[in-house]
């Protein structure tokens, strides 16, 4: 697995502001560190899915969402 090209892609699909798009290719990452019982990968992931969403909260949450 290239994680490189993997993060590349996200970040590229933030930038667009396609979330949809970059929390799946999140999660592929995420699975593909699953399958190879690489929990350090997994982790890794969950933290680019963490950043993702928090992203989303900043962009379109309310001022009042913790």
């Amino acid at each position: 697995m290239d994680e490189q090209s993997y993060t590349e892609q996200i970040d590229e699909q933030v930038e667009r502001g396609n979330y949809h798009a970059a929390i799946n290719i999140a999660i592929s990452g995420l699975n593909h560190h699953r399958r190879n019982n690489d929990q350090e990968g997994v982790d890794r992931f969950i933290q680019i899915i963490k950043d993702i969403v928090a992203k989303l909260e900043q962009e379109f949450g309310s001022s009042n969402s913790a």
